[in-house]
């Protein structure tokens, strides 16, 4: 029997991209010791606080049937909060709760793709975008960007892959780059949109992760609101990955099309973690900032490993829990030197290829270790790189 071609075509027929992942997980299952520095998990898990909210939710009895659009005092709460960032009114109607950011990503696509559609990505891009759009049945088409414009996305770029699109995803702060797209970066996306009449679909995952400038979200610029979904969770910032629970925040129409979707899937979140979610938010801002305080702090150990050489060049690490590092002077692709870090060292990093085309000589290190661990490890790496650089 034939699967469907939207099933069986996900991946592209290639490699999803987690290769050395995968390589690094093994060595460890055979007991050998590796330093993973590859996948966005926090190293310090959730709060025992959110925790404990989570548990006693359960126990008084939050484990029938969710509402399918997500518990009103949670929308309400997620509604607040982007209404707090942005300016822009936001009423629970505008919010629907998902089972985490992947499937926002999922739902969004599906909201305003239909099959044989085009949509936008910008390359980089974290590893399940394409997949994404070959699942809803659309047709992937990235978006080129260059190193040495910090992975942008410039307009004549932007311009020339519109034409006969129907969507634009992007990410910021950005996975895999770390960089923050500034004001003129979002400018440019914006003003594409409109002239192309596209739909945005902004991945803000990371927007409690910024380090340097400001996180600004698209739907808060002129025209946009009606025309952008924006997707959000607490996997990362409030270390509740496991949990699976985030939203997609878009204009009432596009909302209730997406309830009707998730009537037919994933038909709710638990209410007991949405119940913890929504005690994670009415924490504020204390508690994401120290969610976030590790990556900070490793974020500045990175830069201060990267000086007195050239080898190894690092993007400018925004925001995010990641940096990306450029190491074309040592000769290997991003693959080739992930694979010989990790044999050499037994260090664990994602190639700049995993990634798309615009990565590749570059890694991805992600900042999940601890603060001594990582400054080790990013010694280590800087010298292996000096040492396949001088032959």
């Amino acid at each position: 029997m034939k699967l469907a071609n939207r099933i069986s075509h996900i991946t592209g027929g290639g490699s999803d991209g987690w290769d050395v992942f995968y390589r690094a997980k093994q060595m460890i299952a055979d007991g050998i010791p590796v330093l993973e520095l590859t996948q966005g998990e926090h190293d310090i898990r959730t709060d025992p606080v959110i925790l404990d909210a989570m548990h006693a939710a359960a126990k008084a009895g939050a484990t029938g049937y969710s509402p399918v659009q997500g518990d009103p005092a949670l929308r309400a709460a997620v509604a607040a909060r982007i209404e707090a960032a942005t300016g822009v009114p936001t009423t629970p109607a505008n919010i629907q709760i998902t089972p985490g950011g992947q499937a926002g990503l999922f739902a969004a696509h599906h909201a305003v793709c239909d099959e044989g559609d085009t949509a936008l990505y910008v390359d980089p891009y974290y590893a399940t975008y394409p997949g994404t759009l070959r699942a809803v049945g659309a047709i992937p088409r990235p978006i080129m960007t260059r190193s040495a414009d910090d992975f942008r996305p410039q307009a004549a770029d932007l311009n020339t892959a519109a034409a006969g699109a129907k969507s634009l995803l992007i990410n910021t702060p950005n996975n895999p780059t770390g960089v923050i797209y500034d004001a003129t970066t979002l400018d440019r996306i914006a003003q594409t949109c409109v002239d192309h009449d596209l739909w945005l679909i902004s991945d803000e995952v990371y927007d409690t992760q910024v380090w340097q400038g400001t996180h600004i979200s698209p739907r808060s610029l002129p025209g946009m609101a009606e025309r952008t979904l924006v997707v959000g969770s607490m996997s990362k910032s409030h270390a509740m990955t496991g949990s699976r629970v985030g939203w997609i925040c878009g204009p009432e129409e596009a909302i209730s099309k997406i309830f009707d979707l998730a009537n037919t899937t994933t038909y709710g979140v638990a209410s007991f973690v949405q119940e913890a979610a929504l005690f994670a938010l009415n924490q504020g801002k204390p508690l994401e900032e120290q969610v976030a305080a590790p990556f900070r702090r490793r974020r500045q150990i990175t830069l201060d490993a990267m000086e007195g050489q050239n080898v190894v060049r690092p993007i400018p690490a925004e925001g995010a829990m990641y940096v990306m590092l450029d190491i074309r002077a040592t000769g290997l692709t991003g693959e080739g030197f992930a694979n010989a870090l990790l044999d050499a060292h037994h260090i664990a990093v994602m190639p700049g290829e995993s990634f798309g085309e615009a990565a590749a000589g570059h890694i991805r290190v992600a900042m999940t270790v601890d603060d001594d661990a990582y400054a080790e490890a990013l010694e280590t790496l800087v010298e292996f790189a000096q040492t396949l650089a001088t032959g």
